[in-house]
């Protein structure tokens, strides 16, 4: 049961993880995750970068599950993700960016059309809403991102605000 503000918008955030809307986060979520960002790139799931975001996500799932799965199902379940993972990681948020970098530091190479090392907001948006983030969230979110207002988002910025957005305080 989630009885506390912190606890239901944490709860909120689980739907981001749930992609299939099963009540419950599990590897096949992370592996849609990577096809829909590939898809809205036109990037090949074979390619270079097509397996660094798949063999990301499974290391996310990996990390996620280790922290998360209390009854080792290879299922979390809402419970499990506020009651477990997010109590955990409050306590920790550089671990939840750090489970979450190899997925993130992927989709920004892949989102990064002009092989800078960034993605422009305009690519980040791109990146949210193949995540099923609604189109107003997903700009308001990517702009949010670029902290130093220079119009691009790097990993840094990327994997601390992701952290900050899944671990936050009480």
């Amino acid at each position: 049961m989630v009885s506390t503000e912190y606890e239901r918008r944490i709860a909120a955030r689980f739907a981001g993880f749930d992609q299939d809307g099963n009540g419950y986060i599990d590897r096949e979520d992370f592996n849609a995750a990577a096809k829909a960002v590939l898809a809205e790139f036109d990037t090949a799931a074979r390619s270079d970068k097509g397996q660094a975001l798949y063999v990301g996500a499974e290391a996310f799932w990996q990390g996620m599950a280790g922290i998360a799965d209390r009854d080792g199902d290879q299922r979390i379940t809402r419970e499990e993700f506020v009651n477990g993972a997010v109590k955990r990681l409050r306590d920790n948020p550089d671990r939840f960016g750090e489970i979450a970098r190899p997925f993130l530091h992927a989709a920004l190479a892949v989102a990064d059309t002009d092989g800078d090392g960034t993605a422009t907001v305009e690519e980040a948006v791109r990146v949210l809403r193949a995540l099923g983030v609604p189109d107003g969230v997903a700009a308001v979110a990517a702009a949010a991102l670029d902290t130093d207002a220079d119009g691009r988002i790097g990993e840094t910025e990327v994997v601390t605000s992701f952290a900050r957005y899944f671990t936050v305080p009480e």
